[in-house]
């Protein structure tokens, strides 16, 4: 178990670190560091990595913790001839949030070379404006020719891209400021999770999986590699207390972890989110419940895998999701991680059995 401080450190780390879809590599080695002496670590090509407890019993139902490592980002597609080059989303951007935005490109040598997108100036349209469209976009890295940005800047179409930003933590208000919340929060969670797990009557095994924003590629081959018994999936839930009515409002941050009924890709285990839900209710941790008319998790592979497999979304609410900035808290944070311990820790395979 971290101190507070050591989790922010933590936190603010997963953040900054750049981890498109399919490009988890640098998420997987700051997780290796944060890893408890009490797992084995793993790791398969796709960039799953998997936390196997070394004291686990046998004859004892599995648990699986599981979040995504990936971040939703771009590709580079082609390189203009004047050095600007075209690009592809890596999971879900809305347009609009897109142009006049800082990011990094990775070079063939695994550098990060500061950009930003461009559109069409205004001072060069013509007729009423229109809306932002990602094939009139360009990432521009300052070259002035396809052959600098090959050459000098050593960039090649299938570059990933990552929103540049740095995380802050403001301490007297409990914000974190940052990229990449979805689902590096969640990567925390497992491991802060992982961390307090002490007396149960369960095995334990938790997954950092790859390619979640792109069709939950890494869990596809996670549900094929391990077969747990249950599941709880983290996740960096979007918040909707910014955009919606009061009494629509189901994921506000600073009012504890949600808890997902019903999204386009899953209905919740009802058996399962009722004890969750009464068990958060009954140790005073606050708790939202939701239902998404949209959205999707790792949970949507998890809970048809293996005969069934009951699973929960413990969302950790963030504003602004799968865009270049998104704020989150510790307050959320903490009462997601603790929920998920106590969960655990009452487990067994008579009650799973229930589920």
């Amino acid at each position: 178990m971290r101190t507070r401080e050591e989790n922010i450190e933590m936190i603010t780390r997963f953040s900054n670190a750049n981890g498109a879809s399919g490009f988890e590599d640098e998420v997987v080695a700051l997780a290796r560091s944060y890893a408890s002496q009490d797992y084995m670590l793993k790791e398969d090509h796709l960039r799953n990595l998997y936390f196997y407890e070394k004291s686990s019993k046998e004859g004892q139902p599995l648990v699986l913790i599981d979040a995504h490592s990936d971040e939703v980002g771009f590709i580079i597609q082609a390189i203009k001839p004047n050095g600007t080059m075209t690009f592809l989303p890596l999971g879900g951007w809305s347009a609009d949030t897109i142009p006049s935005s800082k990011v990094r490109v990775r070079n063939s040598e695994g550098v990060y070379v500061s950009g930003i997108v461009a559109a069409r100036p205004p001072h060069f349209s013509t007729g009423q404006p229109t809306a932002p469209v990602i094939s009139n976009m360009v990432i521009d890295i300052g070259a002035t020719s396809r052959q600098e940005v090959i050459e000098k800047f050593k960039v090649g179409i299938g570059a990933p891209v990552v929103p540049d930003v740095a995380c802050t933590y403001d301490q007297e208000h409990d914000l974190f400021l940052g990229k990449a919340f979805d689902c590096r929060i969640g990567c925390a969670a497992v491991l802060e999770t992982l961390a307090r797990l002490k007396t149960k009557l369960v095995n334990v095994i938790g997954t950092l999986s790859s390619q979640e924003e792109v069709g939950e590629r890494g869990m596809n081959l996670v549900t094929k590699t391990i077969h747990p018994d249950i599941a709880i999936c983290f996740e960096g839930c979007p918040a909707d207390d910014t955009f919606q009515e009061e009494w629509l409002v189901q994921a506000a941050i600073k009012k504890g972890p949600m808890l997902r009924h019903f999204d386009k890709s899953m209905i919740t285990n009802p058996r399962f989110q009722r004890f969750a839900l009464d068990l958060a209710k009954s140790l005073n941790i606050p708790c939202q419940e939701s239902v998404r008319s949209g959205g999707g998790t790792n949970g949507a592979m998890l809970h048809v895998a293996n005969q069934g497999t009951p699973t929960i979304i413990i969302g950790i609410p963030v504003r602004y999701i799968h865009s270049h900035h998104g704020f989150t808290t510790y307050e959320d944070f903490e009462n997601s991680v603790q929920l998920a311990v106590e969960i655990i820790q009452r487990l067994n395979q008579e009650l799973i059995d229930q589920f």
